[in-house]
């Protein structure tokens, strides 16, 4: 009987160890996120660029701006299901995203895990910076590098094809460990970047011009 209770014991001590999901978008409203959408300060009644439909979180691509967590994370892996609801366009999560409209008076700064097709897995440097092997072959020219406007900012992802054909569900793994970023796309390692500038802040969905569903956006902590 002692031996039954030990094994009991054990078991709960390992539930409560565990680390435990957070359903960022929770299925039903957007409770866990507020939006910066620098149109709505000229006009308040302008419709909404974040909205709940048919069970999942879309981004209406304009006005363009932001949906951030009220929260902020470190050391965690985040899971994001989506789709590009019509037409192929751009979009992005960030992540370590701090300073609100730090660049081109729209971008909070942070850095960009890229969901644009057929380019998805790239980061984008937002007055934050990231290092990954093979830089000049992916970020270009070094003397043209920067994390600020007219800099170039942009470092492709190692893969092609890893996106599911336009109209299906695409999940995107981003990693986020001390200075260290990986990102998945559908099971394939498609960025790995170290030495990050900035290891904390909030999680952002972008609206950037083309309409995107997502019906998972769930954070895991890491030790």
């Amino acid at each position: 009987m002692k031996c039954f209770f030990s094994i009991i014991l054990i078991y709960f001590i390992g539930l409560q160890c565990k680390a435990q999901t957070i359903h960022l978008y929770n299925g039903k409203d957007l409770s866990n996120w507020y939006s910066d959408v620098p149109a709505v300060d000229k006009d308040p009644n302008i419709r909404k660029s974040f909205i709940i439909r048919d069970g999942k979180l879309v981004s209406m691509g304009t006005p363009e701006g932001h949906l951030l967590t009220k929260d902020s994370y470190e050391n965690y892996r985040l899971e994001v299901e989506y789709r590009f609801a019509g037409k192929p366009g751009n979009c992005g999560v960030l992540v370590h995203a701090s300073t609100p409209r730090a660049l081109y008076a729209m971008f909070p700064k942070s850095i960009e895990v890229q969901m644009m097709h057929e380019n998805a897995g790239d980061f984008w440097c937002i007055v934050e910076d990231i290092k990954v092997d093979n830089m000049e072959t992916r970020r270009g020219p070094k003397e043209n590098w920067g994390i600020t406007e007219g800099k170039e900012r942009r470092i492709k992802n190692l893969t092609d094809n890893s996106e599911k054909p336009l109209g299906e569900w695409n999940r995107m793994v981003v990693e986020c460990k001390g200075d260290r970023i990986k990102v998945w796309v559908n099971g394939d390692l498609v960025n790995d970047g170290y030495g990050a500038t900035a290891q904390k802040g909030q999680i952002a969905l972008q609206a950037e011009g083309a309409e995107v569903e997502f019906r998972k956006v769930d954070l895991t902590p890491l030790k």
